[in-house]
C-alpha cells in the first residue's frame, strides 16, 4: 500500500468519519414537529432509523433535552432525547 494511502486511511479513522451509529439512519426529507410543554417547533427530519432521527429546526435554542417527535406524514409520535445539537441540526434518539 503506498504511503499516501496509509496516511489517508489514518486520517480517516482518527477524524471519526466511520459510522458509529448502532444502526444506519435512511436519508428522509419529512416535515416534523417538536412537541414539548405544551409548545410545537416546526422541524424537517433529515434522517431517521429505528432507534434515532437527525432534525434541522430554524434555532435550536429553547428546545428541551426531552422532546416528542411528530412525523407528520405517517402521523406517527415518538418519545426521544436530544443527544447533540449544532447550529441548526438537533440529534434525537429515541426511548
Amino acid at each position: 500500500m503506498p504511503p499516501f494511502t496509509r496516511l489517508l486511511n489514518f486520517w480517516i479513522k482518527s477524524k471519526g468519519m466511520y459510522e458509529r451509529r448502532a444502526q444506519p439512519r435512511q436519508r428522509v426529507f419529512k416535515a416534523g414537529t417538536i412537541e414539548f410543554d405544551g409548545a410545537a417547533v416546526a422541524c424537517t427530519i433529515r434522517n431517521i432509523s429505528p432507534i434515532g432521527a437527525g432534525l434541522e429546526v430554524a434555532n435550536p435554542m429553547g428546545i428541551p433535552h426531552e422532546i416528542t417527535l411528530n412525523i407528520v406524514s405517517c402521523k406517527a409520535r415518538q418519545h426521544g432525547y436530544i443527544v447533540w445539537r449544532k447550529e441548526k441540526r438537533i440529534g434525537l434518539a429515541f426511548g
